[in-house]
């Protein structure tokens, strides 16, 4: 399992390195065996051949030893073999040592040589790019032979390991710009997707691509309208609740308001504040602002509408938002959210402090208190439809339960999430994260 972290994540690299190992294998396979197999042998005999070509001259040159005789032969191996040779008169090869025969071409003359030439040589490959020399000892000198290494070394060997690795390439690119073009609608797919989860249209997206991609679009667009349709159907029932239940509350207040002050009729209209306002939470939770329309819009204006309000409920806010941060969100759910998280802090602390950053491609807006805070085991169910902690059911005001349940709602609505933690002024830290 631990090599497999070293192996692509993406479709498209592991695609590729499915259709580009083999290819690569194959080449490597078919390069191994063509050097072992037919340029070592083509170099083997053509190396023996120049060697052959020499010993041969060698022999007439101690058949016929003479001036004339040496001087046609050399004549001979410079016309037959296409080499330039020069007899140097006196001089020896000692001293002199073989050079540079690492490559191909050294080390078969130098094999060759051994075996078939009976004197004495020295093999330089640092004579030039083109061409080696070979001195050989005879009678009354050293012979000086300058051949071209293409006359040992076959000129197929460069152009098969040319043409087998420009094949590779082009074959190679071929795959990338096909996968490339298949794993565009995946991409595209997967975008749509990422965008309606957070809660923004892709009115322009079409399936295309494989069938199996196509298959996968088309079902996501069925399910898109369908979630569309539950939501308008929910919003439409909703609505004419929400009408039912506020006619007669309504009039119900407009009753008591006409009744004298007694300490039953006090009691009264507040408890029908408090459940006209928890009938207003439960519709709120259950609507889930999910028909509002995305718009980009400034945070700090968002966030500045939210204090204005709280700071009018008597609730003590510090606020520092950068000025320049702009947010694609649900301008009233998130206000709506956000409100929720900062009526919690200020229901239990004296002191809400609202800071918000910019981490990458993330939002975060941090809302800290000072107040009693949540232990870290009840932090999951506050989320929960309803609950409420027991030190928050001794408060007074007004409350159902949700506040933090639709904060968290509209979050994951626009891909984010809320979570909950220590804060630093000793109270509750509630960062609510969303992408940009």
């Amino acid at each position: 399992m631990t090599s497999l972290r070293f192996f692509p994540r993406s479709l498209l690299g592991r695609s590729l390195l499915i259709i580009g190992l083999p290819i690569v294998m194959v080449q490597v396979i078919s390069l191994w065996f063509f050097y072992d197999r037919h340029v070592q042998t083509i170099s083997r005999r053509m190396a023996l051949h120049f060697a052959q070509s020499i010993e041969l001259t060698l022999n007439h040159i101690r058949e016929y030893n003479t001036t004339k005789d040496l001087d046609w032969m050399i004549s001979e191996l410079r016309n037959s073999q296409d080499m330039q040779v020069w007899f140097r008169k006196g001089q020896s090869l000692k001293g002199k040592s073989h050079k540079n025969i690492d490559d191909l071409v050294g080390r078969e003359i130098l094999r060759e040589f051994r075996q078939t030439v009976n004197a004495r040589f020295v093999i330089n490959g640092d004579y030039d790019d083109q061409h080696i020399q070979i001195l050989v000892e005879v009678a009354g000198g050293i012979m000086d032979i300058v051949a071209k290494k293409k006359k040992i070394r076959t000129i197929t060997t460069d152009l098969y390991v040319v043409w087998s690795i420009g094949a590779s390439s082009v074959l190679l690119i071929i795959a990338v710009l096909f996968m490339l073009n298949q794993v565009r609608s995946i991409r595209a797919l997967a975008a749509a997707a990422s965008q309606f989860g957070k809660g923004r249209d892709v009115p322009d997206f079409k399936p295309w691509g494989a069938r199996e991609v196509r298959q996968a679009a088309t079902a996501f667009l069925i399910m898109r309208e369908r979630i569309r349709r539950q939501l308008a159907q929910r919003a439409n029932m909703l609505a004419g609740v929400s009408h039912d239940l506020r006619t007669p509350i309504t009039r119900l207040k407009l009753a008591l308001t006409m009744e004298k002050d007694t300490p039953s009729i006090v009691a009264m209209r507040k408890d029908l504040s408090e459940m006209e306002y928890m009938i207003e939470e439960y519709l709120a939770f259950a609507r889930g602002e999910g028909l509002e329309q995305v718009a980009e819009v400034s945070l700090n204006s968002l966030v500045t509408d939210v204090v204005d309000k709280a700071v009018e409920d008597g609730i003590d806010v510090d606020c520092l938002i950068p000025q320049n941060l702009s947010v694609t969100v649900r301008p009233n759910g998130f206000k709506r959210a956000l409100t929720n998280v900062v009526r919690n802090a200020g229901r239990f602390a004296s002191q809400v402090q609202i800071r918000a950053s910019r981490r990458a491609d993330m939002i975060t807006v941090r809302v800290d208190d000072n107040g009693p805070g949540i232990s870290a085991e009840d932090r999951n169910d506050v989320f929960k439809a309803f609950h409420k902690l027991d030190h928050s059911k001794n408060q007074d005001g007004n409350g159902a339960g949700l506040g933090l349940t639709i904060a968290r709602d509209i979050l994951r609505g626009h891909g984010g999430d809320v979570i909950l933690s220590d804060s630093p002024l000793g109270g509750l830290s509630t960062v609510l994260r969303f992408p940009i």
